[in-house]
């Protein structure tokens, strides 16, 4: 989403849409996808290396989830690195939608809180059609379009606290973006590249195949319990390459990039 409104990716630049719509929650809410860009009129045209990048110009997040709910432990990489079994129920816990943050935002360090501020790419659901108590076979169905996710986490929070809510709620703490790729386009739920790259390193390099909990059975779990919503967002965990695993925490000045397949660069620089 740019701040002009909503906009779609062709011919190397986001078309911006003449719609009713606020932003893409809306838009999901009302018609349960991102159907109804395809036959929008253009407004404008913005070239692709103007909105994104380390300072991605105009767009924000595409959607502002007011529900976010996110998994522990849900790739076989992490679990072998910290040599612990898989697990054999999701570790499930919600974040606060406070904490979204948009492509090329700063984020800032809290310093006076902590000093094991972290990364995580990870591929994040946005739901089109409500869950509840669902079947598995049916919940990928009800996905409206993924986005990547910077999952960022202050670990020794998460440990003086007992509480992940609390280590990942920081202001900015989940930027997403920077654009929707819609379900019909994603080659399946278990065929997701999900990478990132610290200070221009790669850090991460894995897949949805590589998942403890694939997409589909991870949402009807959750439905067992829960509700999900149109424009609910649920992240889907983090592969191996954190700075926990590597002993090597953010600092300011550090630029993230997170890469999911399918859908524009997802770039967040930490600040003072």
């Amino acid at each position: 989403m740019t701040s002009q409104g909503l906009g779609r990716i062709e011919d190397g630049a986001i078309a911006v849409l003449d719609t009713p719509y606020a932003d893409a929650g809306a838009l999901i809410e009302a018609t349960g996808s991102l159907d109804a860009l395809a036959a929008a009129e253009v407004v404008r045209r913005i070239p692709l290396d103007e909105a994104t990048g380390d300072d991605a110009g105009p767009l924000l997040a595409p959607i502002r989830p007011r529900a976010l709910w996110g998994i522990g432990m849900n790739y076989h990489s992490k679990a072998r690195l910290t040599g612990r079994d898989a697990p054999a129920e999701p570790v499930l816990y919600l974040a606060a939608p406070s904490s979204v943050s948009g492509p090329g935002a700063g984020v800032r360090l809290p310093a006076e809180q902590t000093a094991e501020m972290d990364y995580e790419a990870e591929i994040a659901v946005v739901i089109g059609r409500t869950l509840d108590h669902a079947a598995e076979a049916d919940a990928w169905a009800a996905v409206a379009a993924v986005t990547a996710a910077n999952d960022m986490t202050c670990r020794d929070v998460m440990k003086r606290t007992g509480w992940p809510v609390l280590a990942k709620s920081f202001p900015g703490f989940t930027p997403l973006g920077a654009s929707l790729l819609s379900r019909d386009r994603v080659a399946g739920p278990d065929a997701i590249g999900v990478r990132s790259w610290v200070r221009g390193e790669q850090r991460q390099d894995s897949s949805s195949a590589d998942m403890i909990f694939p997409i589909p059975e991870l949402l009807a779990r959750i439905s067992r319990y829960a509700v999900l919503h149109p424009g609910d967002v649920v992240l889907t965990g983090t592969p191996a390459g954190t700075g926990q695993d590597r002993g090597d925490f953010l600092r300011p000045g550090d630029t993230i990039r997170v890469e999911i397949d399918g859908v524009l660069p997802l770039t967040t620089r930490v600040r003072t």
